[in-house]
């Protein structure tokens, strides 16, 4: 059967595809208001560039082919984040800060949960070149006016901070597998599995990571933290660091998670993650990943944030289908063609009716053009 498509890939029919194109146009323009310009990374990079650094927890999502050109291994992008990370540090190689955005197509091996896309349309937003509070501040406020502007405001905003666990890891003296076996059982918050894997652990490291999973909730989870956390250096750093964020974002619905290390290997600071009312998953997820460009020669400060476009516009209002004008077909007319083109000018869809084809097959139109008394006039269609 040749019309199927691989699984977790689909077609978007009009109305979706117009409802994903209305959402990038709204957003984007959101995005240069604030000052961040728009980039086009390509579809394939050598593998060895999509995936250096940061980019190495992408490995497994990302699909791979050999260049005939040559020989050696491509990737298609999973994550259009590190290679806004490399258009910044190579390319552009501004001085102080920059704002760049994005949008296209991503590709991935695995979907990301059973209701997504393999091919999500990604957009986002990264601001390179300072490291202050207040660079996290501003694309977290973008982020949430992005999704109210769309009608899928974010009614929790979900912060993380990876130093803590970082912190008690280098303090227990893990090993890189004893880490990531951790790290995977606090992700699922598998409270029995946590404490076999950490029964062998110093005591103050052990219950502070048997804690992480219950560390959940309003602002008083700061203050429960802070007890019942040991006062490492790294956590004492990261506690003030998100308190300040709460204070500075007192208009936005925030919540702690202390167990949230989606990007472990990527971020190493804030992490922060948006939910929207009856979606089990995130619908935009960001942090900050500083040194990301380190690989491509030069380290700078970053922070961004990023979600599909395809899941966004499946939850957003869909809004009333805007209707069209049905026109006769004009032919040599030159009246005609002139009030045609009249119409487009203001903004009007215009379907020219072609020599046989049925008003009945114009779906878009609700009106039609007629001429009247020797004047071009606008009527309404009777479908009955």
């Amino acid at each position: 059967m040749n019309w199927l498509l691989p699984e977790y890939i689909a077609d978007a029919l009009p109305q979706e595809a117009a409802c994903i194109e209305r959402l990038r146009r709204k957003i984007l323009d959101i995005f240069r208001g604030h000052g961040y310009e728009l980039v086009m990374p390509p579809l394939l990079e050598y593998l060895d560039s999509l995936l250096t650094g940061s980019g190495s927890d992408l490995k497994l999502r990302t699909f791979k082919l050999v260049d005939q050109l040559s020989g050696r291994t491509l990737g298609v992008r999973a994550d259009m984040t590190p290679q806004v990370a490399r258009i910044d540090a190579h390319l552009l190689n501004r001085q102080g800060v920059a704002r760049l955005c994005y949008c296209d197509s991503v590709l991935h091996t695995l979907p990301a949960s059973q209701a997504a896309s393999r091919e999500p349309v990604q957009i986002g937003a990264e601001l390179y070149g300072y490291s202050g509070l207040e660079a996290d501040v501003e694309v977290i406020r973008l982020m949430a006016s992005s999704l109210a502007a769309v009608g899928t405001p974010a009614t929790r905003i979900d912060i993380g901070h990876v130093g803590v666990f970082r912190a008690l890891v280098r303090a227990a003296g893990l090993d890189a597998e004893t880490e990531e076996q951790i790290l995977l059982l606090l992700q699922v918050k598998d409270v029995p599995g946590l404490a076999e894997a950490c029964s062998s652990l110093p005591e103050f490291c052990r219950s502070a990571l048997m804690r992480l999973p219950e560390l959940y909730g309003g602002d008083d989870v700061l203050e429960l933290a802070a007890q019942v956390l040991p006062a490492l250096p790294e956590i004492v750093s990261a506690l003030e660091t998100m308190r300040r964020l709460r204070n500075a974002l007192p208009e936005l619905p925030l919540s702690f998670d202390f167990a949230d290390l989606r990007g472990y290997h990527y971020h190493n600071g804030i992490v922060f993650a948006a939910y929207y009312p009856g979606f089990p998953s995130p619908i935009a997820l960001g942090g900050r990943y500083d040194g990301v460009g380190k690989a491509f020669g030069r380290a700078r400060p970053a922070t961004g944030f990023s979600f599909d476009l395809r899941e966004v516009a499946r939850l957003a209002p869909k809004g009333e289908a805007a209707g069209a004008v049905l026109a006769p077909f004009s032919g040599g007319d030159v009246s005609l063609q002139s009030e045609i083109n009249a119409l487009r000018a203001a903004g009007e869809i215009v379907v020219e009716l072609l020599p046989g084809e049925s008003a009945n097959e114009g779906p878009l139109c609700d009106r039609c053009l007629v001429r009247h008394s020797g004047d071009w006039i606008i009527q309404a269609i009777n479908r009955n």
